[in-house]
């Protein structure tokens, strides 16, 4: 192996910028809820970073990345971590050591189950949450990583997601929906965000880690990686302006929450097309995301759906029409490596596209579904009215996020 030391110190900061987006989103989650359920949501995204690490380690890489099992997944060659050792080769980039790469897409598996706890806040036990962890990563996940990345059917079909629109953003959203409708509503509503700080330090550190997500998925230092950084940026701003502009419309005030959750929006849906679009492009990306998110909530708002921080709205929505648009507006212009969409008259792109992200919305969904009714079978999934009136936090961990100083006379 041949090592590049730019782009092998390049993949590791991105891997820590990804690492940092779970913590980010955390935050953001733990803003939304209220004072007596901020642990038990932000928990969720940390036990991600511990117990996913171990999935990994085990069996989630290998499954994800070695050999091929009918276009669908891998196999279990490269169980703990078997053959990485110093002198072994990145897949993508032979440049980059293997070490990198496996602990880059490690980052990407963490946080994407961590996405789909915001739908069933204050609703979940603990319990239920782990079982859901680990086989939402095993039937779900390593399936559409490797059929996307890894070798499989997907791939072979010449599907495009840069850095991950259907096998992050997409599957999240529509496992989110599948749950909210399994597990109901909320039977003590929260009285909203109890922190809109906190929010906005989470959308920080999600895109700031953005930057590790989109420009780190080129897996070397060029032309494509600058141009899948600007355009991270060009549509979570565009997209941020877009959404508090038709808060404003609506509302009447110009809403601080609306700005963030317009930003977030705009960057699971910039995702898939990151590399492969211009910079004009990601303008239209980013105005598109702010209009159709904000009305795919107004939509769920509308059916009465419990989506409580709207993870479909934002990263289902948005990661299914970032597929769609990279199909329409892929250039070979702005990466040669990648092709040409719909608008230069390649309609074949444009189908495989669109298939890919009917087939993932199908499959997280109802697998998502069977799963959380397999595990109310096991262990009780949803939580009674007592205690989510006395607040999941003491109920589920025995802890309390404020403490409240008594005043005795």
């Amino acid at each position: 192996m041949h090592l590049d030391t730019g782009n092998t110190g390049f993949m590791l900061l991105c891997s820590s910028l990804v690492m940092l987006m779970t913590p980010g989103l955390a935050f953001f989650y733990g803003g939304l809820v209220g004072r007596k359920n901020v642990l038990s949501i932000m928990i969720q995204s940390f036990v991600s970073m511990g117990w996913t690490t171990v999935i990994w380690y085990f069996f989630g890489y290998s499954l994800c990345f070695s050999g091929d099992v009918g276009g669908i997944i891998g196999n279990l060659d490269m169980s703990f971590l078997k053959g990485v050792d110093l002198m072994a080769p990145s897949p993508i980039n032979p440049t980059i050591p293997l070490i990198v790469f496996v602990a880059y897409q490690m980052m990407f598996a963490i946080i994407t189950p961590a996405l789909i706890s915001g739908a069933f806040t204050n609703r979940v036990t603990f319990k239920a949450y782990m079982l859901f962890l680990t086989f939402w990563l095993i039937l779900v996940y390593f399936p559409f990583v490797h059929m996307v990345w890894g070798g499989g059917i997907l791939q072979k079909w010449g599907v495009l997601d840069f850095a991950g629109g259907i096998v992050v953003h997409n599957i999240a959203g529509m496992a989110a929906l599948a749950s909210v409708l399994y597990v109901g509503k909320r039977k003590v509503v929260d009285s909203g965000p109890h922190s809109i700080p906190l929010v906005a330090l989470g959308t920080g550190l999600l895109w700031f880690g953005w930057y590790g997500f989109n420009a780190g998925s080129e897996f070397r230092v060029d032309s494509v990686t600058a141009i899948a950084f600007l355009n991270t940026d060009i549509a979570a701003s565009f997209a941020a302006v877009t959404w508090l502009l038709m808060d404003w419309m609506n509302s009447k005030k110009p809403k601080f929450l609306g700005l963030l959750t317009g930003a977030v929006a705009g960057l699971a849906t910039i995702t898939p097309a990151a590399g492969y679009v211009s910079p004009t492009t990601a303008v239209i990306i980013g105005v598109v995301a702010g209009i159709v998110c904000y009305y795919a909530i107004t939509l769920k708002n509308k059916l009465k759906l419990d989506d409580a921080l709207d993870v479909w709205g934002v990263h289902g929505v948005g990661g299914l029409i970032g597929v769609i648009l990279l199909g329409v507006f892929a250039s070979t212009a702005f990466n040669p490596a990648g092709t040409d969409g719909l608008i230069a008259g390649n309609v074949r792109f444009f189908l495989i596209q669109a298939a890919a992200v009917i087939i993932s919305s199908i499959w997280a969904f109802g697998f998502t579904y069977g799963m959380l009714w397999i595990i109310d079978k096991i262990t009780p999934v949803k939580v009674e009215k007592a205690e989510q009136q006395s607040g999941m936090d003491e109920y589920l961990h025995g802890e309390k996020a404020y403490i409240e100083d008594e005043i005795t006379l």
